[in-house]
């Protein structure tokens, strides 16, 4: 990978399901923040030479101390979070001066993402618009309106997304812009490129690569941890 890649690490969401009171983020993992290990592990890899975390504005100064405190040195601005997943997406973007770089989108509290993972979707950033991470999903899958099954889907078309999502700055950049001016909003960066005729390969993920959504994920990912022999 030719090109300075800069990582976006949106970590600003209310996490709902997580809780009242908690902020997801910052809920330790084995005595670390959930952010941290996201950082650390996108911090230690060559390739992704700068990384923008995207917090509460409430959070910003005690997140600025706590990558002090790690040694997290890529990270030399942090961007406000918005009310939504893509604003805070967009808050990150709009940081970068390097229109000629790689944007690298990986949800801070997926904190299990190896480097292999991200290093493969990399190498695959060639004659496309963007890649993203994913798995096979291993469940029948099924359409249901009202309690009523409309259809079952085919298996195996079926994949889980996951992130990093990478994608040339200019790319993700014009997407989020018509995505902004027509009032339009996803959950998943590689479809605001699709809608906008983009084409988006998806490279094998991890099942590992759990998102924590709710209190129950953080024994799974101690599970997990113990598998791989990582310490805290």
């Amino acid at each position: 990978m030719k090109n300075k890649v800069i990582a976006i690490v949106p970590a600003a969401g209310l996490g709902k399901r997580f809780g009242e009171g908690t902020n997801k983020p910052l809920e330790n993992l084995r005595g670390r923040p959930l952010l941290v290990w996201t950082l650390e592990t996108l911090g230690a890899m060559e390739e992704i030479r700068e990384i923008i975390p995207v917090v509460k504005v409430a959070d910003m100064g005690y997140v600025a101390g706590m990558l002090e405190r790690h040694g997290l040195t890529k990270v030399r601005k942090i961007a406000p979070g918005g009310k939504e997943r893509q604003d805070s997406v967009f808050q990150g973007l709009k940081l970068i001066d390097d229109r000629k770089c790689v944007v690298l989108v990986h949800d801070g509290v997926r904190p299990l993402i190896g480097q292999n993972t991200i290093r493969n979707a990399l190498n695959q950033l060639k004659d496309c618009d963007g890649v993203a991470v994913g798995v096979p999903v291993k469940d029948t899958i099924k359409e249901v309106l009202a309690g009523n099954v409309v259809r079952t889907l085919k298996r195996e078309m079926l994949w889980a997304v996951q992130t990093p999502q990478i994608f040339p700055f200019d790319t993700i950049w014009n997407a989020y812009e018509r995505a902004v001016g027509e009032s339009f909003y996803s959950t998943d960066d590689s479809a605001l490129v699709e809608r906008y005729g983009g084409r988006v390969k998806l490279a094998m993920g991890s099942y590992t690569n759990i998102k924590i959504t709710t209190p129950d994920d953080l024994p799974v990912a101690e599970i997990f941890l113990n598998q791989r022999g990582a310490k805290s």
